[in-house]
């Protein structure tokens, strides 16, 4: 098995070191000949325009997501933000090499998985994996029109986001709700459910290994003082206060990560991507570096500790703006980027693991999926959730 994502670019700007990840690294994965399928394992995400023709439509689904982002007059709104937005994130995408490449590292991700779950769990076998995506190809519908047609006699729905977030992990299970709302949901499939995995041990121990092949590139003379920034998505304050499990088990994850590392430098958690005028959860990313280079520090890594694979908010957001442009512009010594999971041997072991564990012995829903935050008042999550419970109960 072959960690095959660290093809990467060293620039040095005025006085500044970065290290640039290439979205080409990104394997070409081969195509699935899973003959009578018993086990399908649904890997949920949000995707990635696949080409910058795409851009337009990604946009559009998610400024008219309501679970993703509440705007007033959505629907006439989201649409105008997506016209307006497209050129300005088309131009990024073309940067980083003209698409997303979250699809490939997805499939990646699925073949590496399923051929050790064919080995490890022949009583389950064969496993084909199904890539279910929000808001590009292979949008989720049509990832379950082909399940249907494969007769599987068990399906696990498993959420590439490891920390749960209404936002994104509950819109993407709400959207296989409302595929099947008024449809029948196929006979003879065993449902499950894996929504969350931010404590597990071989995540962390991936993002620390990645770490570590980061702080190796530092003189002796500075690698203690390299502040270690852990860097996830941001969401609106009002989400967090609506009691959202996402913040606290990022922070899990953090924690697990430092304690693999033996708390071997001073670290921080920081948030990107805040999107339009409300306030978002911080401290953000670009603003902390500007704070501790004002504090004197001077180099840094940057880890996106919230994505498993390469897309545009590791390949341009932390690449090109905050390593490269600001830090030419801060005048930072040496910033690095810590590659995201992709297919690192130690991951798919991860992977693994959770699955064949869920398959053996774990719950086929959990209680903490079934739990509403304290102050939700989405009644779609409500009745979701009730359909899963449903559904997961049935033999």
């Amino acid at each position: 098995m072959n960690d095959s994502h660290h093809k990467v670019k060293q620039n040095e700007v005025s006085g500044v070191q970065c290290t640039r990840h290439l979205s080409s690294a990104a394997p070409q994965p081969s195509v699935q000949n899973v003959k009578d399928p018993k086990t399908g394992i649904v890997l949920i995400n949000m995707g990635g325009p696949g080409t910058i023709d795409e851009v337009h439509d990604y946009l559009l689904k998610i400024m008219t997501d309501r679970d993703m982002i509440q705007l007033p007059v959505q629907s006439q709104l989201g649409p105008y933000i997506a016209r307006r937005r497209t050129p300005e994130v088309q131009k990024k995408y073309s940067e980083i090499g003209g698409g997303s490449p979250i699809l490939k590292w997805t499939k990646r991700q699925g073949e590496l998985l399923c051929e050790k779950l064919d080995v490890l769990s022949p009583e389950t076998a064969p496993h084909k994996y199904y890539v279910a995506f929000r808001y590009a190809n292979p949008l989720t519908d049509v990832t379950l029109e082909e399940m249907e047609k494969d007769g599987l006699e068990r399906a696990v729905l498993f959420s590439q986001y490891p920390q749960y977030c209404c936002s994104t992990t509950g819109s993407s299970f709400n959207a296989i709700y409302k595929y099947y709302k008024d449809r029948k949901v196929p006979p003879g499939i065993k449902w499950s459910i894996i929504d969350r995995w931010s404590t597990h041990p071989l995540l962390a121990k991936t993002i620390a290994e990645r770490i570590r092949t980061e702080l190796k590139e530092f003189p002796e003379s500075i690698k203690k003082d390299v502040i270690i920034m852990f860097t996830a998505h941001s969401i609106p304050l009002k989400v967090v206060n609506r009691g959202d499990a996402y913040p606290s088990e990022v922070g899990a994850t953090v924690q697990l990560v430092m304690k693999e590392l033996g708390y071997c430098n001073p670290y921080s958690l920081v948030w990107q991507s805040k999107v339009g005028p409300l306030p978002w959860l911080g401290p953000f990313t670009d603003e902390s570096l500007k704070g501790y280079v004002k504090q004197g520090k001077k180099n840094f890594i940057l880890v996106p500790v919230a994505f498993v694979n390469e897309h545009i908010e590791t390949l341009h957001e932390l690449d090109i703006e905050y390593c490269h442009d600001l830090g030419k512009e801060l005048g930072i010594e040496n910033i690095r980027r810590a590659a995201a999971p992709n297919d690192h041997p130690i991951f798919i072991d991860g992977l693994t693991d959770i699955v064949l564990n869920h398959l053996k012995s774990g719950p086929r829903i959990s209680p903490k999926f079934l739990t509403r935050c304290p102050h939700c008042t989405n009644t779609r999550c409500e009745m979701s959730k009730s359909w899963f419970a449903q559904l997961c109960s049935q033999q």
